[in-house]
């Protein structure tokens, strides 16, 4: 068996280097989850139909991010098992947006619901409203966040592998919709849904590393948790207006 000369060992090891670096991969987050899912599972429709507003106004306001069981990011993961899981990192959240949403007319204050409040298996809407009812909140507002990778029309699911290093120089997007719904701690009705939605468009060829990609999806994720802010902010003027117009008259 022959040596390898110095230069064919050298190459032999550059591309050794090159394919370790093509074969790294980054795992797409997990899916959002349907909050009007959740609801229905409490109860039928036609008891759904009798559900009436409580609470009082000005109203304590509490918030969650749930997403789909097993969602995971490399920001941190999820707890709880079940239908859902409540996301206990918040990386895409800045400390303005929630300042925004206590300031809101007839918000008495703001709490974030966590996992000390909360039991392991989450089944229902109702296991996160007893955690927002520990606090004492009147309303509880959840959001979850459903993250979409496409790379030149070919769509990447959740939870999927997606190869580094080697991709085309072709055009990549991830397209983040946050969603949002507000619901009455005491009865479960409903007052409102919001959703927003933003784009980050990249050449495939700048994912070069599993940091460049997370950031493409931070700053997705990010933008479309600041507008759902302002849409949320928008529905709980319609909120007011109808719940806080209606008790004046009665």
């Amino acid at each position: 068996m022959k040596a390898l000369k110095p230069v064919t060992f050298g190459l032999l090891c550059m591309s050794l280097l090159l394919l370790a670096a093509g074969c790294a991969t980054y795992t797409t987050p997990g899916a959002g989850v349907s909050m009007g899912e959740l609801s229905r599972a409490d109860t039928d429709i036609a008891e759904l139909l009798k559900v009436e507003p409580a609470s009082p106004f000005p109203a304590r306001l509490a918030v969650t991010r749930i997403q789909a069981s097993g969602y995971y990011t490399r920001g941190g993961g999820c707890y709880g098992t079940g239908r859902y899981c409540v996301v206990t990192t918040r990386d895409i959240e800045p400390d303005t947006s929630y300042e925004k949403l206590a300031k809101l007319p007839q918000v008495a204050g703001l709490a974030l619901v966590n996992r000390v409040l909360l039991p392991e298996k989450l089944t229902s809407m109702k296991d996160l409203r007893r955690g927002a009812a520990t606090l004492k909140a009147d309303i509880l507002l959840v959001y979850s966040v459903d993250t979409a990778f496409n790379v030149e029309n070919t769509d990447i699911g959740p939870l999927a592998l997606i190869s580094l290093g080697f991709l085309p120089n072709k055009k990549a997007r991830v397209t983040s919709t946050a969603s949002a719904a507000m619901f009455d701690v005491r009865t479960g009705f409903v007052y409102g849904v919001a959703e927003a939605t933003s784009t980050e468009v990249q050449r495939a060829t700048f994912w070069s590393s599993t940091d460049a990609v997370d950031n493409a999806r931070k700053k997705a994720e990010a933008e479309a948790f600041a507008k759902l802010t302002d849409e949320v902010a928008k529905f709980w003027g319609d909120v007011l207006r109808t719940h806080v117009a209606d008790r004046r008259v009665h």
